[in-house]
């Protein structure tokens, strides 16, 4: 399901320029490399919604995780420039024949992920890959499972905006015999997260020129 692009453009506007006061210094706010191989930016954090600059591509971080998983929270990304491509996966329970084991994933204020296995056996079936060009926005419903793909050696960054629901979970699908794990939101320094967002500047500013 896609969402209006014009408000999102909206949000757009309103976020460049706290993005060039990054850049320029003024505002200190590190990154952070996300487990699922991009670096992120919270923008901002207002009691269920938050906003986040998604940089994907070259340069970036590989994923450390499961990249097949579903958000406790909705979202509406768009795309500020490059391609980007969303894999929605059908999931039901199979005990018989699963191909994959949910797993839950606990997220800490530290920046520690706890990543538990569950008893819930699952085939998952992946569907094709929708892709979505600079300019275009889609959403995604909280429990929906899906993987993002951005073409090797390309780079490309979303805006988005989410939503938390209540009751939901963060949730990964995994090995059968997967174990339980631990990862890391390491931050970015405030010198590389400056020089990522210049250069995302750069490509966005281009991007609206074109």
């Amino acid at each position: 399901m896609d969402a209006p692009d014009e408000a999102m453009r909206a949000h757009v506007d309103t976020f460049v320029p706290v993005l060039e006061e990054i850049a320029s210094g003024k505002r200190d706010l590190p990154a952070v490399r996300h487990p699922l191989g991009f670096l992120c930016l919270p923008l901002l954090r207002e009691g269920p919604d938050g906003v986040c600059l998604h940089l994907f591509g070259a340069g970036r971080p590989t994923a450390e995780v499961p990249p097949l998983h579903a958000h406790s929270w909705e979202l509406r990304s768009h795309v500020l420039y490059g391609e980007v491509g969303n894999v929605r996966v059908r999931v039901r329970d199979d005990a018989d024949a699963p191909t994959h084991r949910v797993f839950e994933v606990h997220s800490g204020p530290d920046g520690v992920d706890e990543i538990r296995p569950t008893a819930r056996l699952v085939r998952g079936e992946e569907g094709p890959v929708h892709r979505s060009p600079a300019g275009d926005t889609y959403a995604l419903g909280a429990g929906e499972f899906h993987t993002t793909v951005v073409t090797p050696g390309r780079s490309a960054a979303t805006l988005v905006l989410g939503r938390s629901l209540p009751g939901g979970r963060d949730l990964s699908l995994g090995p059968l015999d997967g174990p339980p794990r631990r990862t890391v939101r390491r931050r970015y320094g405030t010198e590389a997260t400056i020089r990522a967002v210049r250069t995302a500047l750069g490509r966005i500013h281009a991007q609206r020129r074109a």
